[in-house]
């Protein structure tokens, strides 16, 4: 810590001589006072009062915030400035345009104006007759405001009473109102009364009443009745609500078009009814049979505004269509005056594209030093079977060589794989009614893939799922594969390889398991999708248990038809904070913690299901696999395959910003490692080498009291060219402690050590979470 206070030191104190010259007084033009803020004292005849709740509201009439402080300093303000000069520099310009602040000045502030406001909340708040007064604290250059409101007693509710008659509405208002949050004792509050009518309109809306509006309710108050602050509150329909308003509607006819164009005519050369709902296309596009399940709409069914919203959900999640408009038209004027209403359902549906060929090429920057092009090739036919089905075809190809990386330089890697999707929007076998938000889809996956590396091995997978996919709402996604295969075969392995092999039994065991079967379950929770959401969360959760089906049908055997068979559970958290703030500034928190442990005929987890940490998307300042576990090393060629473990534990912090245009910027801390949670097993039969390497794992990849300490910690900065969510991005990192080095010199001055380790550059497509 000292040798790094040495390094510290000048910085620091530039810092400080940088800070101090961030005086803004002498920018500030004559006549002007810098708006410092607003205190708001409160002064309550009733101690019952929640003055924090009060204080709260009228900070929001408050029309402008005073320029940010950072250390008693206005930065934003001084670049902003800065800027101001006829040649201001690169410098002063990017720390304006992502830093800098225009100046709220006191003549900027309308306190009579705000007075008034106060005052009209106060009274909106059932503080009637409070009094506001303002008053202006100043300096020579600053100003800022204190607002003093004088607050009486509270007029308090003492009942509410619905003004009615025999209409069928008021039942219905009445039996709405039951759950009301206006209860006897509450103060007055008008923003309550008008939540109250918003809350009334939604309930009345799902109750038939297609044309009410909120705007029909108003609220009368009395105070005649009492010598103390009390009163009675009063609700009834306003007089000039139109008898269309408040009779309830009944859907009489539904039809549905399954390929409707925007300026279509409807020629209706054909129709079928199915369930009293009509099914109107020119050529059959969907299958109605097939169509009629998603529609929550019902011939004779009073209107539902939540019905109908849901039903235009289940169907865009189809997968099929690209827009969805559901309309309602009164079809029968004269039935008003009868008291209730007839509507016909109209539901327009605008396919997407039923065919799709995409083609990528790519050149792949790995930062584990292999190099090379991808290119891949995706088919999709939607609606293939003409009930929603979609089948896709994914093929890829791929050549890579590594340019760097000590002894593993020249080798190349070669490959490409095929995989095939099946997506049926409807649980097979059984019934969707359950899901009302959106439809449930059934996937049937299979796949193919082919590795060749060259002077180590070849490597052959098959791997194959039938699982369920549903939204439960707009936040929370589930996947379920209750069956799930992969099968792994190592294949022409080099004696290069097979040395590496016996000087790492832990990796020989990790192969072994050639045959995986089981069950895997994902939850995601994502806030991300509300763009109005500044502080929005994310969190995903994978649960994986393979190998226990298996075992009762191989009756305690470790092999299935031959096959070795892998037996483990392994479960993993990836939890982010989002901070969001103007000019598309963003911090974000994550955690990543993972755990596997393998039982049965497993001593290790596959290779495939092993943890790794280090690379583009994970701890940035060390190659991708090259951490851990925990402070273990090797040398030489086997470095590549060893870096493992069945636990990870990783955080990461990343400050995004923007540069210029599409490119971004950001400023990262990552902190991370893995371990091993059992003991690697030592064969008799193992060499003096496999022996030596087992030991070692045993002793420093073992996850203990210590593994704080033994975390790899990096920091480094980026850019990013984000067009419209496409992302490409480059990261330079550099490691702050390397947990493998010994324990003195494990902390490192970023970007300054010498090393080839010292500089990690991160190529990827996408921001890393």
């Amino acid at each position: 810590m000292k040798k790094t206070f040495k390094y510290l030191r000048i910085p620091l104190l530039c810092l400080l001589v940088a800070l101090n010259s961030c005086s803004v007084g002498k920018f500030i033009p004559a006549g002007e006072k810098v708006y410092s803020g607003t205190e708001i004292v409160l002064q309550a005849a009733d101690d019952t009062t929640d003055l924090k709740e009060v204080k709260e509201m009228l900070n929001t009439l408050l029309p402008k915030k005073p320029n940010s402080r950072f250390l008693g300093m206005r930065l934003g303000l001084y670049y902003h400035y800065k800027a101001q000069k006829k040649k201001p520099g690169f410098l002063t310009k990017w720390f304006n345009n992502n830093f800098g602040e225009a100046p709220v000045y006191l003549s900027d502030i309308n306190s009579q104006r705000i007075e008034e406001l106060m005052g009209n909340r106060l009274h909106n708040m059932g503080f009637f007759y409070s009094k506001v007064v303002s008053e202006i604290d100043s300096t020579q250059k600053f100003a800022g405001l204190t607002y003093t409101a004088t607050i009486p007693t509270p007029y308090r509710l003492e009942k509410l009473e619905l003004q009615k008659d025999s209409l069928p509405i008021y039942r219905a208002i009445e039996e709405v109102m039951a759950k009301t949050l206006i209860k006897p004792g509450k103060r007055f509050d008008l923003e309550l009364m008008k939540l109250e009518r918003e809350r009334i309109d939604k309930e009345l809306k799902q109750r038939g009443y297609y044309n009410f509006n909120e705007e029909f309710l108003i609220f009368e108050a009395d105070t005649n009745a009492y010598d103390t602050r009390k009163f009675d509150l009063f609700l009834r329909l306003k007089k000039s609500t139109p008898p269309r308003s408040i009779i309830p509607y009944t859907i009489d006819a539904i039809t549905v078009y399954p390929n409707y164009t925007i300026g279509d005519t409807i020629a209706q050369s054909e129709t079928i009814k199915i369930n009293g709902i009509d099914f109107v296309q020119k050529e059959e596009f969907f299958k109605p049979k097939q169509l009629e399940p998603y529609i929550l709409l019902e011939k004779g069914q009073k209107y539902n505004a939540k019905t109908a919203r849901l039903t235009s959900n289940r169907l865009s999640s189809v997968g099929s269509y690209k827009f969805v408009n559901t309309q309602f038209d009164v079809r029968d004027t004269t039935a008003i005056n009868d008291g209730e209403g007839s509507l016909q359902a109209n539901i327009y549906l605008s396919p997407l594209t039923k065919r799709s060929l995409l083609a990528e090429l790519q050149g792949v920057t790995k930062s584990n030093g292999f190099v090379g092009p991808v290119i891949s090739l995706t088919y999709n036919n939607r609606n293939i079977f003409g009930a929603g089905e979609t089948f896709s075809i994914s093929g890829n190809f791929f050549y890579e060589a590594q340019i760097s990386g000590g002894n593993n330089s020249g080798l190349s890697n070669v490959g490409g794989g095929l995989k095939t999707d099946f997506i049926i929007p409807r649980l097979v076998p059984f019934s969707p009614s359950r899901f009302k938000y959106a439809v449930p889809k059934t996937k049937f996956s299979l796949g193919a893939d082919i590795q060749k590396r060259s002077r180590l091995y070849s490597l052959v997978s098959f791997n194959s799922s039938f699982g369920y996919t549903w939204n439960a709402n707009k936040f929370v996604y589930h996947e379920i594969n209750p069956l799930s295969a992969n099968y792994v075969n190592l294949t022409n392995t080099t004696d290069e390889f097979e040395d590496i092999l016996d000087k790492n039994p832990f990796l020989r065991s990790s192969f072994e398991q050639q045959f995986i079967s089981g069950l895997n379950y994902t939850f995601t929770y994502n806030e991300l999708v509300d763009a109005g959401k500044s502080t929005p969360i994310f969190i995903t959760t994978n649960l994986d248990i393979a190998g226990n089906g298996l075992n009762l049908f191989s009756k305690g055997k470790e092999t299935i038809f031959g096959l070795e068979y892998a037996q483990y559970a392994k479960a993993d958290l990836d939890f982010r904070y989002y901070w969001r703030w103007r000019r598309e500034q963003t911090m974000v928190a994550r955690i990543f913690a993972g755990w596997g442990i393998p039982y049965g005929n497993s001593t290790t987890l596959p290779f495939v299901k092993q943890f790794f940490s280090g690379g583009p998307s994970s701890v940035r300042a060390f190659n991708i696999r090259s951490l851990g576990p925990g402070t273990f090393t090797s040398e030489g060629d086997a470095s590549f395959f060893d870096q493992s473990g069945n636990l990870r534990l990783e955080g990461n912090l990343e400050y995004r910003f923007p540069l210029w245009s599409y490119l971004k910027g950001a400023f990262f801390a990552d902190a991370g490692n893995v371990w091993l949670t059992t003991d690697p097993e030592i064969a008799e039969e193992e060499s003096e080498a496999g022996i030596a390497f087992s030991e070692a794992l045993q002793t420093q990849g073992k996850f203990g009291k210590d593994w704080l300490s033994e975390l790899g910690v990096g920091v480094g900065f980026g850019v990013r060219v984000d067009i419209q969510s496409f992302v490409i991005r480059l990261d330079l990192a550099s490691p702050i402690r390397v947990p493998y080095l010994p324990q003195t010199e494990r902390w490192r001055i970023p970007f300054f050590e010498s090393g080839n380790d010292t500089l990690i550059l991160n190529f990827a497509i996408g921001y890393p979470f």
